[in-house]
C-alpha cells in the first residue's frame, strides 16, 4: 500500500481551501500548505513590486545573459567559504581579483598575484579597507610611541551611507568637507586642509551616488603628496569606485585616479552596479602587499586545509563570483567599453530631452557614471517629489531627494542609466517625464478654477440658508400673531 499523497489537482492554488485566506504574517503556520499553492501566493503578492528594468533609482544590474543565469543556478548551492572543497571557484576568485588589479594599474610584476577579495558588495569592502587603514595606522602610532586612539577619516559630505557606518562601527571619528552650491562634490583642497596626524585616509568617490561626479583625485594625491611632505605624514588616500570603477577605465583612459597615483592605496568597486552581476558582489583591492596588514588575516583550518581569510562574513554563495567571471571573460575590455559608451548616450539622450523641456536645471557631468541629476527652475506651482510620484503612475521609479548639507536646499531627480536601458526607453522616459510636466502645469489652473467654483457654491449655499432661516423667522412670526389672536378669541 502506498503511502504517498495523490497529485494536487490542476488549480489547487486557487480552488483549495488556502485561497480564501491571506498569507500569514506574524507567527509562523501550524500546518504545511502545498508548494503549489504557496509559490502561487507568493508570486502573485510579488507582482506588487515594482518592474526592475524600470527602477531608475537603482545602479545595481537587474538581467543578465541566459548562459550566465545557467552557471548562477548550476553553483547556487556552493558556499565559497569552502575552499577547499571548491577548489576552482576559489580559482575564479583569484582571477578576478588579478584582472581588476590590472584593469586599476596595481605595480605588479608579470605573473605577480593581486591582492584583494570578494565581497558581498562596496559597504563590506569599504569596511575591510577602513579596518585596514585604521589597523595600518594605529600600528604606527603605536611604534613611534604615539597615541593611537583617536582616528579619524575625511570624506566629501556625499559619500553613501556606508562610509558614516564604518566610522560609527569602528569608532573613527567622520571628517566630512560639506558640499556648496554648484560644486556637489569634496574639494580636495578643503580635505586636505583638514587632514591631521590622527588620519587614517582621505576617502574620494568615484562616481558621487547624488550626480554620478567624479572627485579629482589627482588633484588629491598631488595636494596630500605636498603636506604629507612638509610635515613628514603617510597620510594614504583610498578610493570608493563603487560606481565608477567598472566605467573610467574604459570610457575615460586617460584619467588618473586608480594605482597610478602614489597615495592610493586601496580601491573598492561594485561587481554587482557596472560590473554587470547581480547584487551581491563587490571588490577591495590593495595597491601591495604591505598596505594589508597581515594581522588583519585569519588563516583556518577547519574546512579541510589551511586558509587565509578577511571578510566581515564567513558564508558567502559563489554564484556572483562566478557570474563576475562570467563576465570579464566574455565582455573584455571590448564589451564593457561598449557597454559603457552605450549607457552614456542614452544618457545623453535622456539629458538632452530633459534640458529640451526648459523646466530643469542640470546637475550632473556628462563625464562620470551615466546618472542624469536634475531640479526644477520653478517649484512655486509644483516640486520634484510631485514629479516623481506621477512618473510611478506610469511605471517608472525615479527617486527625488535633498542634496547633502551644505546645498540640501536642492532638491534632485536623478536617473541611473543601466546597461539594461535602451534607447526606446529613453525615448518614452522623456516623453513621460514631458506628459507629466503637462498634467502639473494644468493642475495649479484646475484648482484655481474648483476653488472658484467651490467658493460660488458655498456662497449661493449660504444665500440658500439665509433664505430659509429668513422664511423660518417670518413663519414662527406669522404663527406667533395666529396663536394671539386666537388667544383675544378665546378671551373674549
Amino acid at each position: 500500500m502506498s503511502l504517498s499523497k495523490p497529485p494536487l489537482p490542476s488549480g489547487i492554488s486557487f480552488a483549495s481551501r488556502f485561497a480564501p485566506h491571506s498569507l500569514p504574517r506574524w507567527s509562523m503556520p501550524e500546518k504545511a500548505m502545498p508548494k503549489e499553492v504557496a509559490y502561487q501566493n507568493i508570486h502573485d503578492e510579488l507582482q506588487l513590486d515594482g518592474n526592475p528594468k524600470l527602477n531608475l533609482a537603482s545602479f545595481v544590474t537587474t538581467s543578465m545573459e541566459e548562459e550566465c543565469n545557467k552557471l548562477i543556478m548550476e553553483s547556487i548551492n556552493k558556499n565559497y567559504v569552502d575552499m577547499d572543497e571548491y577548489p576552482i571557484t576559489t580559482d575564479l576568485h583569484n582571477r578576478c581579483v588579478n584582472m581588476l588589479a590590472r584593469l586599476f594599474n596595481a605595480p605588479m610584476e608579470e605573473g605577480e598575484c593581486g591582492v584583494g577579495v570578494g565581497t558581498v558588495g562596496s559597504s563590506e569592502a569599504i569596511m575591510l579597507a577602513g579596518l585596514a587603514f585604521k589597523k595600518r595606522w594605529q600600528n604606527m602610532r603605536r611604534a613611534q610611541g604615539k597615541p593611537f586612539d583617536k582616528p579619524n577619516i575625511v570624506t566629501g559630505s556625499n559619500v553613501q551611507v556606508c562610509w558614516e557606518k564604518f566610522a560609527r562601527y569602528f569608532e573613527v571619528e567622520l571628517k566630512q568637507v560639506t558640499v556648496r552650491e554648484g560644486y556637489y562634490v569634496m574639494d580636495p583642497q578643503r580635505a586636505v586642509e583638514m587632514v591631521d596626524e590622527n588620519t587614517i585616509c582621505v576617502a574620494a568617490i568615484l562616481g558621487s551616488t547624488y550626480n554620478g561626479e567624479f572627485e579629482d583625485v589627482k588633484l588629491l594625491n598631488d595636494l596630500l603628496l605636498q603636506k604629507n611632505k612638509q610635515i613628514g605624514w603617510e597620510t594614504p588616500i583610498h578610493v570608493d569606485a563603487a560606481s565608477g570603477g567598472f566605467i573610467a577605465p574604459f570610457l575615460y583612459e586617460e584619467l588618473e585616479w586608480d594605482f597610478r597615483l602614489p597615495l592610493v592605496k586601496s580601491i573598492n568597486v561594485s561587481g554587482h552596479k557596472y560590473g554587470l552581476v547581480y547584487a551581491g558582489i563587490g571588490w577591495v583591492l590593495w595597491r601591495t602587499k604591505q598596505d594589508l596588514p597581515q594581522d588583519l588575516v585569519f588563516h583556518i583550518n577547519y574546512l579541510g586545509a589551511d586558509q587565509p581569510t578577511f571578510t566581515l562574513n564567513f558564508s558567502k554563495g559563489s554564484s556572483q563570483i562566478i557570474a563576475q567571471y562570467y563576465q570579464l571573460i566574455h565582455l573584455g575590455k571590448e564589451g564593457y567599453r561598449n557597454v559603457m559608451e552605450n549607457c552614456r548616450e542614452n544618457a545623453m539622450v535622456v539629458k538632452e530631452g530633459i534640458v529640451n523641456t526648459g523646466c530643469f536645471n542640470i546637475l550632473s557631468k556628462d563625464n562620470g557614471v551615466p546618472v542624469v541629476a536634475f531640479s526644477l527652475k520653478d517649484r512655486s506651482h509644483h516640486d520634484e517629489f510631485k514629479i516623481s510620484a506621477m512618473l510611478r503612475r506610469h511605471g517608472w521609479i525615479v527617486p527625488a531627494y535633498p542634496l547633502p548639507p551644505g546645498a540640501d536646499h536642492i532638491t534632485v531627480l536623478r536617473v541611473v542609466i543601466r546597461a539594461d536601458f535602451s534607447r526606446t526607453l529613453a525615448e518614452s522616459l522623456v516623453m513621460d517625464i514631458t506628459n507629466v510636466l503637462r498634467q502639473l502645469e494644468m493642475l495649479p489652473h484646475q484648482y484655481i478654477n474648483d476653488h472658484k467654483a467651490t467658493m460660488t457654491n458655498d456662497h449661493n449655499n449660504i444665500e440658500g440658508v439665509k433664505k430659509r432661516i429668513t422664511s423660518s423667522e417670518v413663519r414662527r412670526k406669522i404663527i406667533a400673531q395666529e396663536a394671539k389672536r386666537r388667544q383675544k378669541i378665546l378671551a373674549a
